[in-house]
């Protein structure tokens, strides 16, 4: 078995790193709102901004907990739809890649 605790490490760093982030975008959600029209319309436009990177947030770490998920089954670095290795540089650069270049491309 490949040893990934290089990738392990900044999957785990970066979840941290989310986890952080979620909570201080959910408490400024949280936060309350100015009762002035004009201060509440950007408050508002501010809020859609903030769900927006909740939600891209959360997204990426069911994509992190997916990666740690195939490391603990034994298939991390494999592409979970043709089964070919992933390379090494692919990830270096998104280490929850569950697939390969060649079907993340089609």
């Amino acid at each position: 078995m490949t040893d990934h605790s290089t990738y392990k490490a900044a999957l785990l760093k970066r979840l941290s790193e989310l986890d952080k982030r979620l909570h201080a975008i959910e408490a400024e959600l949280d936060a309350p709102h100015s009762k002035d029209w004009d201060e509440a319309a950007v408050e508002h436009e501010g809020d859609e901004v903030l769900e927006g990177l909740g939600t891209s947030g959360q997204d990426e770490i069911r994509k992190i907990q997916a990666a740690l998920e195939r490391m603990r089954a034994g298939e991390y670095g494999f592409c979970v739809k043709c089964g070919d290795e992933i390379a090494a540089a692919r990830l270096d650069v998104v280490p929850e890649a569950p697939l390969c270049s060649t079907c993340a491309a089609g």
